[in-house]
């Protein structure tokens, strides 16, 4: 183990290259429309807890996930009509500043300012910045990192800024994934997989698994990552290219033949060893007739936004086991260089190759989490209900799902009590009809025929009406499943 320390100490040395700084970047941890603006939202970067929450003036904060008091976590806590952050353990406030403005258990207001102006009082703060409506924030805290924050600019989608909105088309998703950082980066820059992978979505695996090249577009850097074009391209692409940009970028850019664009913004953000969060941007520029490509399957559909994040788990479940189990495997295995575990013959895998080399000679001892965070990986999860759980690394941060199903909830209601007064209805229908062809029979002292006792025409719509309203209490209740849960088997895919 020394001797390939000292190895890559002098190849690092040799080729003359930095190390990549992870905590002086920007970090994309939340879609700014999808979080609740009345609520603290938690959440983890670099193994950092943090919080997120946006004060009286209407800006996004972000914390560390501890009140300077007692450490009671800021999670916990409630964003007050003044636009302070209250920590509900003792009530103390902070603006968003990070300043303690208020601790109620002062013996006067002199007392209580004095403890307030102690630097000690106040929390931990991360800057933070609105932008591509993505909240960003900086890994680091304190006066260098605001001033060294504002020297850098996130890394964004161009297209997005040199656009209008008549001109594109965005949808985006956001979800916790549980494999880490690298596992993510290195399933994202290669190509080969889609159509096996997401068959069914986007491709099929029997007949469009096949042989191209990939060819160097931007060298690797430590800052800049690098750049790969794929050729030949699929048909009507005239050009398809993959850009790799630290610390967590990825955006792939098909131009068609029509003069259309397919923008697929990926982000990924290492919140914990072994998980990440990817924020998804799908970018349709449409060409000088106003003309617009397919997207990503049916996520070129116009959709509500809550549906397609329904729909997103359909396409990320279908290689998250894969990656998932995949990262534990190489971490068992591999002892030395990455490319001394695994077997890649073809030109596929060229841009994999590249990132694994940035990653052993510009990361090297790998991500640097804060201290007291475990670095091993979690063990692997055997159980498929929480491999695919979809309602803690989704549905509970965010607001739109939310808001969704508590609206399919209600009509999931509605529907069974329709069905049930419908029943109601069609018996009370029936039993008038009976009484009266049973007053008839008596009226008549005739004997009581079968076709007496067959129940009404009402009772039959009724009965229609009520099966009809049940159906779609079922169905709606279990559409309503995949808010928490998503499970998905290759081989049931066909």
């Amino acid at each position: 183990m020394i001797s390939e320390k000292l190895d890559a100490i002098q190849e690092i040395q040799k080729e003359n290259v930095e190390i990549y700084q992870w905590t002086k970047q920007w970090y994309p941890v939340a879609v700014v429309d999808f979080l609740d603006s009345s609520r603290v939202h938690a959440t983890q970067l670099l193994g950092k807890d943090i919080v997120l929450w946006r004060d009286g003036s209407g800006k996004w904060r972000c914390f560390e996930d501890a009140c300077p008091h007692r450490l009671a976590p800021f999670s916990e806590g409630r964003v007050e009509s003044d636009g302070t952050l209250l920590c509900s353990y003792h009530a103390w406030r902070f603006n968003g500043n990070g300043n303690c403005v208020s601790i109620p258990q002062s013996k006067d207001e002199q007392t209580e300012a004095k403890h307030c102006s102690n630097r000690k009082s106040c929390a931990i703060s991360y800057p933070t910045q609105e932008c591509q409506g993505l909240l960003w924030v900086w890994a680091e805290s304190g006066a260098n990192a605001q001033v060294e924050s504002e020297l850098k600019t996130p890394r964004l989608i161009p297209e997005l800024e040199n656009y209008s909105d008549k001109e594109l088309q965005l949808l985006r998703n956001i979800r916790d994934i549980p494999y880490g950082w690298d596992s993510f980066m290195e399933n994202v820059i290669d190509p080969a997989h889609v159509p096996v992978a997401h068959h069914g979505i986007l491709g099929n695996r029997y007949k469009d698994a096949k042989y191209f090249d990939m060819l160097r577009v931007r060298d690797m850097s430590t800052e800049e990552g690098f750049s790969f074009e794929v050729t030949p391209t699929p048909p009507n692409v005239e050009k398809w290219v993959y850009d790799f940009q630290p610390p967590c970028h990825l955006k792939i850019t098909s131009i068609f033949n029509n003069g259309t664009k397919l923008i697929v913004g990926l982000y990924a953000i290492p919140i914990r060893p072994g998980w990440c969060r990817h924020i998804q941007s799908q970018v349709l520029i449409k060409n000088e007739v106003g003309k617009t490509t397919k997207g990503l399957g049916f996520f070129g559909v116009k959709m509500p936004i809550w549906l397609s994040h329904v729909l997103a788990s359909q396409f990320l479940h279908q290689d998250l086991a894969f990656i998932h189990h995949q990262e534990k495997i190489l971490a068992k295995r591999q002892t030395g260089k990455w490319q001394d575990a695994v077997y890649t013959p073809n030109p596929q895998d060229k841009m994999v190759i590249v990132f694994r080399k940035w990653w052993e000679t510009r990361v090297r001892s790998g991500i640097p989490w804060v201290a007291g965070c475990n670095p091993e990986l979690p063990a692997p999860e055997r159980d498929k209900q929480k491999l695919f759980d979809v309602w803690t690394t989704h549905t509970q941060h965010c607001k739109v799902c939310q808001d969704a199903l508590k609206n399919i909830n209600r009509l999931t209601v509605l529907a069974y009590i329709a069905a049930v007064a419908c029943f109601g209805l069609g018996i009370m229908v029936d039993a008038r009809a009976m009484a009266l062809k049973a007053a008839v029979v008596t009226a008549e002292q005739t004997t009581t025929s079968f076709f007496t006792i067959i129940p009404s025409t009402g009772f039959w719509y009724a009965l229609v009406g009520a099966i009809a309203f049940a159906t779609v209490g079922y169905l709606l209740k279990k559409f309503s499943r995949l808010f928490y849960v998503y499970e998905f088997e290759h081989a049931r895919n066909d």
